[in-house]
């Protein structure tokens, strides 16, 4: 394990795992979009310049002056029964290819596990390659919404006008969140450097309906072409009816276009689009990761949403199967997160 997840570790080799530093980025950046996609670069850099994350989110690995692998962790938060668990988020990883086998991902999630719990997170979420973060601890726990197909299209709205968001808008785009997740047992909303980062990302394209100045539902959608998602676990409104504007609109922005969104069933945009979607069965279990470090902190840290279950259930306490499902019940999860699961 890594003790000290500021200091800087050996490793076999003579390769050497640390902090990031400035003169490392340029590097950082080409590894993320050799390995990854293009954008990674521009992602990593809003992540080390913002104030609430910085180039202590970020560590490598070195060969001399060579980054050769590189990980980041973000500061995020998980809501549930009222309880905020603070938690961590591994984004950004990369080997290069001819270092590949040595461990140096095990080293980096170490890094990053012990950053984690140095931070006071309870929990890590993440979406990562399909089974490889298993052997870091993490499981399938909460699912991604399926995403479906739209066989037809509400007509267009009045005087409402759809836009690229702005730094003014945040609080808006936040409340309508907030407003959706509501329904929800778990939830993981955006954080603030997050908002901030997605309005700074050109390709983030996040977008909000506006009526006479106020914001009433926003989305986010893949660049036009080819086929446009509207990334329904994204989109939030004040009532159906900007739902059904918010969806002709964002149709709009590539007509012609095939057009698929991820369904939030339950929500406000869910129940305002059920008639214009073709409900596909589920063919995929796909997930976000979860990890739980210490299952014990975890407890305590939710005691009084189980005194909470213990009393409105009024059971004997000696009745075990009953006493196990009013602690645990089955819970529905919404999560907000910097990159989108279904891209």
């Amino acid at each position: 394990m890594i003790k000290n997840c500021s200091a800087a570790v050996s490793l076999p080799g003579g390769l050497v795992l640390r902090q990031a530093r400035p003169a490392d980025l340029d590097q950082i950046g080409a590894l993320l979009s050799a390995r990854g996609e293009p954008d990674d670069a521009v992602d990593h850099r809003l992540v080390v310049t913002d104030p609430d994350a910085g180039l202590s989110a970020c560590a490598v690995v070195v060969d001399g002056d060579r980054v050769v692998s590189t990980a980041t962790l973000l500061d995020e938060e998980v809501h549930i029964g009222g309880i905020r668990l603070p938690a961590g988020q591994v984004e950004l990883v990369a080997t290069e290819s001819e270092y590949e086998g040595r461990g140096l991902v095990r080293a980096l999630m170490n890094w990053a596990h012990e950053r984690s719990a140095a931070s006071g997170h309870l929990v890590q979420a993440m979406i990562g390659i399909p089974y490889f973060y298993r052997l870091f601890g993490y499981e399938y726990a909460i699912d991604v919404p399926q995403v479906l197909k739209v066989n037809s299209l509400p007509p267009a709205g009045g005087r409402s006008t759809l836009r690229a968001a702005r730094p003014s808008d945040i609080g808006a785009m936040a409340a309508l969140q907030a407003a959706a997740q509501s329904g929800f047992d778990v939830t993981m909303p955006h954080s603030a450097a997050c908002w901030r980062w997605l309005l700074d990302h050109e390709s983030s394209n996040l977008l909000v309906l506006d009526h006479d100045g106020t914001v009433i539902a926003t989305a986010r959608t893949t660049p036009p072409g080819g086929e446009t998602l509207l990334a329904e676990a994204e989109a939030a409104a004040r009532d159906e009816a900007a739902a059904r504007d918010l969806l002709s609109g964002s149709a709009a922005l590539a007509p012609g276009d095939p057009i698929r969104i991820a369904h939030r069933a339950g929500t406000v945009t869910g129940n305002a689009w059920q008639e214009f979607l073709d409900h596909e069965p589920r063919r995929t279990a796909e997930r976000y990761y979860l990890r739980i470090p210490d299952v014990a902190a975890l407890l305590d840290a939710l005691r009084p949403l189980f005194w909470q279950r213990l009393t409105a259930a009024g059971i004997d306490r000696t009745a075990d199967e009953e006493l196990f499902q009013a602690l645990f019940p089955p819970l529905t999860a919404d999560v907000l997160s910097y990159y989108l699961p279904y891209q």
